[in-house]
């Protein structure tokens, strides 16, 4: 997507990962003894905070594999590929990468900057562990996370029958691939199950305010009012919708789902919106000692994302000790075929016609007490979804 980056924020955010990478990768290795591995993600700008849990995430994962041994004998290292969240910037920066010398790619994570990017690094010979959700991705490379097809059964279902919505109002993203394509499957959803969808608003990105539109979505009266945009506008968005009062629940689509929702629209506007999402760090099974590895190596929570990096640069090393190499016909060989591997986000399985994970986990997300995320727990019972606590 197109945002507007502040240049002290740019800047800010540069030193950062300078001192990110410096602090986790080993710099003194060189291409004879090391495997590099990009990971691409908004770096800089609005999601920055989103790529920054996606980066730790991979470097915790290249951390342990190289303290392990290593990947057919050699270290991993992880090479930031910083794309803003923007098509062109991406491009630019995926062919510098490629230019440089890469054996394999995790990311990108904005669908409409993988519609651009993901094509390079497969011509490249790279077999690219994708975070994009829309179904225009499918076939290049793998992803560990939920496509569209499977994001938006969920969120109508939670509109229909956990929050009995009659009538919804969908505000959407109209300069993003994956908003434009989660919004019109959503309204088709909807419809397919009897909601009247009473408004359909395209809205701008990268503004400071969303009153005037929350005023509009509002005024329909809808039930719901459903919010199909990245989390900088889900957030304000959400904190609109509580500044006035508005008496229609409040649901954010599976782009808002980042720790930044919660920052943007404050903790009380975002307990007054769940969010579809996945399980949170730390409610997958079994995640405790990872999580706290991960806060032990960079002294924070894990980022929204970070699990699944972390398992993407796993799961890609899988495939390589598998093939006995990072030929890429070899490596999507094995991944192709993949059935029950463990990762941090629980138990992968692949469809080889696509590349995706089938089935993918999709919750619905409540703040909680401490401003964290978490399963929401009256959706998850009145659904009958499997992570009722």
């Amino acid at each position: 997507m197109t945002r507007s980056v502040k240049s002290l924020a740019l800047a800010a955010a540069t030193v950062l990962l300078a001192s990110l990478v410096v602090a986790c990768s080993d710099s003194g290795s060189d291409s004879s003894d090391t495997w590099r591995i990009g990971l691409e993600a908004p770096l800089s700008g609005d999601l920055s905070v989103l790529g920054d849990g996606m980066l730790k995430g991979a470097q915790m994962a290249a951390n342990e594999i190289n303290e392990s041994g290593g990947l057919l004998d050699r270290e991993v290292e992880i090479i930031p590929i910083d794309d803003a969240g923007d098509a062109k910037t991406g491009v630019d920066a995926a062919n510098t990468a490629i230019d440089e010398g890469l054996d394999g790619v995790v990311g990108p994570y904005n669908s409409g900057v993988g519609i651009e990017t993901l094509p390079l690094y497969v011509d490249d010979g790279l077999v690219p562990i994708r975070l994009t959700s829309d179904n225009a991705t499918d076939g290049l490379g793998f992803t560990l996370q939920p496509m569209t097809n499977q994001i938006a059964p969920v969120a109508a279902e939670a509109m229909t029958d956990w929050l009995d919505a009659k009538t919804v109002a969908i505000a959407y993203d109209d300069t993003e691939a994956y908003t434009k394509t989660i919004a019109k499957s959503v309204r088709s959803d909807l419809e397919k199950a009897g909601a009247e969808v009473v408004a359909y608003e395209a809205i701008e990105p990268g503004a400071d305010d969303y009153s005037s539109e929350v005023e509009k979505l509002a005024g329909t009266g809808a039930d719901v009012v459903y919010l199909a945009v990245y989390f900088p506008e889900g957030g304000l968005m959400a904190k609109a919708m509580l500044d006035q009062g508005v008496s229609a629940d409040c649901l954010a689509d599976y782009g808002s789902y980042d720790t930044g929702f919660i920052e943007t629209a404050g903790k009380k506007a975002a307990e007054n919106c769940p969010v579809i999402g996945v399980p949170a760090p730390s409610d997958f099974p079994g995640s405790a000692s990872l999580v706290d590895s991960y806060q032990s190596e960079f002294d924070s929570e894990p980022g929204t994302w970070s699990p699944y990096t972390y398992d993407s640069v796993n799961f890609l090393a899988e495939g390589v000790t598998a093939a006995g190499s990072f030929d890429a016909a070899a490596v999507k060989a094995e991944l192709d075929k993949v059935d029950g591997w463990k990762g941090w986000t629980g138990s992968v399985t692949i469809d080889a016609e696509t590349g995706n994970r089938d089935p993918a986990t999709v919750v619905v997300v409540e703040t909680d007490a401490e401003g964290a995320f978490t399963v929401d727990q009256e959706w998850s019972k009145a659904v009958g979804a499997p992570y009722t606590k």
